[in-house]
């Protein structure tokens, strides 16, 4: 089929990586450059914290991220950087004060999946085995299954491998205004195709009911005296802080979940309670430079559960909220077999 992709976001890239592999050919629409850091999945640390999204997400959330991890292997193989790919498992600690908060997160896991009840408690002598910079931690958990992608190079290779590609033309900073079946619509203009595919997240909001945005913000810092190897969080009173190692000594350190689609940049407020926190986490983050910071909105819809819509020639998919990178495999998966699409 010839196959038309309205978003080239992270949802939009691992789609046409699956619909390539079926042989179909591609022309995809959107508002960025190929390699603009508009979409969400820029942005995003790109962990695959199944179990630690549990603590506030339905338990079909944690199955669709059992299944992305399966299928992020090869999506990344496919793109040339198998080496992206990261499945050593995750901590999670918080200071003494806050264990109450700690055993809570760990026994509400354990309660909505039974795959959780393989969380390990590890004391001081057993994390520094682990993570020797963690040492001055006297509790946590170890969370065997989790990992992560390097959500920057799948979005930098998967534009090198989809410009290159003979089945793909990529239209870049086009705007479209309607997605319909069969077509795809760029002011009077309607270019129409064997099927196509809504992949625009937030530009789709005229078209997905209740869509909304979740403002993400993340600091990047280079901090060569820390050498944490696996995606960690802190618990907090009013935060989950998580930090994401990257080559090289760099950090993605994250936390905040803001109801709004502001796009301005980190707020002082936000910038102060992350790097607070971090430091109380780890000392040696006080001699790291800051390389930058960001921020994005993630779609979401009402329920914050993925979106999927079929009909005869169109395919909406959306409302991935803060999940992407744990999601979107699955999802697609999901949606490709679902559809009339063959």
């Amino acid at each position: 089929m010839h196959i038309g992709i309205a978003g080239v976001g992270l949802v939009g890239r691992v789609l046409a990586l699956n619909l390539l592999k079926q042989g179909h050919t591609l022309t995809l629409f959107d508002e960025d450059t190929a390699y603009g850091d508009k979409p969400a999945g820029m942005t995003a640390a790109g962990m695959l914290a199944m179990f630690a999204e549990l603590e506030t997400a339905e338990s079909v959330i944690f199955e669709y991220g059992k299944r992305s991890t399966v299928l992020w292997t090869g999506l990344l193989e496919q793109v040339g950087i198998p080496e992206a790919y990261q499945q050593k498992g995750s901590i999670i600690t918080a200071h003494p004060q806050d264990y109450k908060e700690l055993d809570h997160f760990i026994e509400t896991l354990k309660y909505k999946v039974e795959e959780a009840s393989g969380i390990q408690l590890l004391d001081r002598r057993a994390l520094t085995k682990l993570e020797p910079d963690l040492a001055h931690h006297a509790k946590a958990f170890f969370i065997p299954h989790e990992g992560q992608v390097d959500a920057q190079r799948f979005m930098q290779a998967s534009s090198d491998y989809l410009l290159s590609h003979p089945k793909v033309v990529w239209h870049q900073e086009v705007t479209v205004d309607e997605v319909k079946q069969e077509g795809i619509v760029l002011g009077e203009t309607l270019d129409s195709f064997d099927w196509v595919f809504d992949t625009r997240g937030l530009g789709a909001r005229g078209q997905v009911k209740h869509l909304r945005g979740v403002r993400g913000e993340v600091i990047w810092l280079d901090a060569p005296e820390v050498k944490i190897t696996r995606p960690t969080r802190m618990l907090h009173p009013r935060y989950k802080i998580y930090i994401v190692p990257r080559l090289n000594n760099r950090y993605i350190i994250g936390a905040t979940e803001i109801e709004s689609d502001d796009q301005s940049p980190v707020s002082v407020r936000s910038s102060l309670e992350l790097l607070s926190a971090l430091y109380s986490m780890h000392s040696g983050f006080a001699e790291a430079r800051i390389v930058k910071t960001l921020t994005n909105c993630r779609p979401a819809c009402k329920d914050n559960l993925p979106y999927i819509e079929q009909k005869r020639g169109m395919t909406r998919i959306n409302g991935l909220y803060r999940h992407g990178y744990l999601l979107a495999p699955a999802i697609i998966e999901k949606a490709l077999k679902e559809g009339v699409l063959r």
